[in-house]
């Protein structure tokens, strides 16, 4: 069963329909709301390796739902600390709980500060 669309104001935002967490210096990163809906049922989750570097803007790994596969995109640029393992297990958990349960990684980011440049909520949703 798909989550009731919302976008919490604690999370920053990224154009790509991506979401930020930061919790000191590391931050776990999603996708909206609005970005599951937009897959419909995901049923695969193409997670980076542990130790990988991501760069803010590009690909870190791909869902791929019943529609379509899709480029998961780093709101912000670190290494990979940890993968959800469950989501990897239960891909539909992005559909259930896109802010909770289905988080995608954890990362320590390479700068903090450049959360601020995100979109917070009301900007995102703005943006749709």
């Amino acid at each position: 069963m798909a989550a009731d669309e919302t976008y919490p104001a604690e999370l920053r935002y990224h154009a790509e329909h991506d979401w930020v967490r930061v919790d000191g210096d590391e931050a776990y990163f999603g996708i909206t709301w609005h970005a599951q809906d937009a897959l419909g049922e995901v049923v695969y989750f193409e997670p980076p390796a542990v130790g990988t570097h991501v760069e803010a803007d590009g690909s870190y790994g791909s869902l791929e739902s019943v529609k379509a596969v899709s480029d998961v995109i780093a709101p912000l640029a670190g290494t990979v600390t940890a993968i959800n393992d469950a989501v990897v297990e239960t891909p539909e958990l992005v559909n259930e709980s896109p802010y909770a349960d289905g988080w995608l990684i954890r990362v320590k980011l390479d700068d903090v500060a450049a959360a601020d440049s995100l979109l917070d909520a009301a900007a995102y949703q703005a943006l749709l």
